[in-house]
């Protein structure tokens, strides 16, 4: 569990460290990080803005390549049995009838599953030995590697010296500037959608999605219950969920059970979560003052279901390279885990924005074509580049050996 807990005992703890490493931002990035360098004996420092851990939540789709993530955390059977797998993905008309349903299990068995969990029940898998964190704290300023913290007023909480700090903070990150990055790429899709859960459990291995003309609905399965995403562009929100869902109804000949009752669970939601669909890209991990992980690095549209698993694998890799570290070699390291780690994150986040390309837009012949090319396509189509990446991961050990070679020649 997370644990707030004043941020002078966890400098203190850290004092005689090989490697101070400040994380700012306790994201499933963040603590993730923080968990792997726990692991490793060390004392990591984790500050978060927030007063308390009070995000709304959503679902998660985790691709095999968080696995050895949980493995080396010692958490892999908690994480299996928080989640569910998804073995079946379905695909419906605008107008509600099923196109097709692809075997998801098929897909990745050789690699592992493709599970569902809530953010939630990851963090808690994640936290499940303990977890010091600072809340209502952030980073105001960085000079020659001393941090000058701050609360949520902006008045001054302390500072100290650090040889890494990790900018964690999300899409939104004030970190990025903190740390000296160029202003993020953008992709403004113009779309936002409403997060909720449904109860039915029909079928608790099944997600599926309607991709309508200016809209969008998905069910997709978490333990015992169903995460539900509706979305269409801003303009059309606007009245409120319960107005757009009656006007999904009066465009749609049959939802089937499952979607109708996680519209329904939109609808009841007294304050559902709406999450903006944008993303963004960091030109550069590696800054001046620190580095950028997760969501600030690169932050994905959800539409291939793969950002929070790229994110937590980029904070493995960074995890499994700094047990090689010390403050000398820490530069080297830092240049190679960007070199072979971006691109990957990056080429999962383009394969996102292909298909939001795909699915946000509008007009009846723009539907039309959409539906005649995923009639034949099937998800292994679609998601071959993705597949590539859970196939390519690469050894972090072997990747801090040879960066440390390169240190030494």
């Amino acid at each position: 569990m997370l644990t707030d807990t004043p941020l002078d005992a966890q400098i203190t703890a850290q004092r005689n460290d090989r490697l101070r490493v400040l994380i700012v931002g306790a994201g499933v990035a963040g603590i993730t990080l923080a968990q792997l360098l726990r692991r490793d004996g060390l004392h990591p420092v984790l500050v978060d803005r927030m007063p308390e851990m009070n995000h709304p939540g959503y679902m998660l789709a985790l691709m095999p390549t968080v696995d050895q993530a949980f493995v080396d955390l010692g958490v892999h059977d908690d994480y299996l049995a928080a989640g569910t797998p998804m073995e079946r993905y379905a695909f419906r008309s605008h107008r509600g009838t099923m196109l097709r349903s692809d075997s998801m299990s098929d897909l990745l068995r050789v690699y592992g599953s493709y599970n569902g969990i809530s953010r939630g029940a990851l963090i808690d898998v994640l936290t499940e030995s303990g977890c010091p964190v600072t809340f209502g704290t952030t980073v105001q300023q960085v000079i020659d590697r001393t941090a000058r913290f701050v609360d949520r007023d902006g008045a001054s909480t302390g500072e100290a010296e650090f040889d890494l700090i990790v900018g964690a903070d999300g899409i939104r990150s004030h970190m990025r500037s903190v740390l000296g990055s160029p202003a993020p790429q953008v992709v403004r899709t113009g779309w936002s959608g409403w997060v909720g859960w449904a109860e039915d459990l029909s079928d608790p291995t099944l997600g599926e999605e309607i991709w309508g003309n200016g809209f969008f609905l998905g069910a997709y399965p978490v333990k015992g219950r169903l995460g539900v995403f509706l979305g269409g562009p801003d303009a059309d929100l606007s009245d409120g969920p319960a107005a757009f869902a009656a006007s999904i109804r009066r465009r749609v000949d049959a939802l089937g059970p499952r979607l109708e009752a996680s519209l329904r669970a939109i609808e009841a939601a007294p304050d559902p979560y709406l999450w903006r669909l944008d993303d963004a890209r960091a030109p550069r991990w590696v800054l001046p003052d620190g580095v950028l992980l997760g969501d600030a690095a690169a932050g994905f549209l959800p539409t291939a279901g793969i950002g929070a698993g790229m994110a937590i694998e980029a904070a493995w890799m960074l995890g499994r390279m700094l047990a090689h570290a010390d403050r000398e070699s820490l530069p080297a390291l830092l240049e190679a885990w960007e070199r072979v780690e971006r691109p990957r994150v990056e080429a999962a986040q383009s394969n996102s924005r292909m298909l939001a390309r795909l699915m946000f837009r509008r007009g009846r012949v723009l539907t039309w074509l959409r539906e005649t090319t995923l009639r034949r396509l099937s998800v292994r189509a679609v998601l071959v580049p993705i597949v590539k990446l859970v196939a390519g991961r690469p050894d972090p050990d072997a990747v801090a050996r040879q960066a440390l070679r390169g240190t030494r020649s």
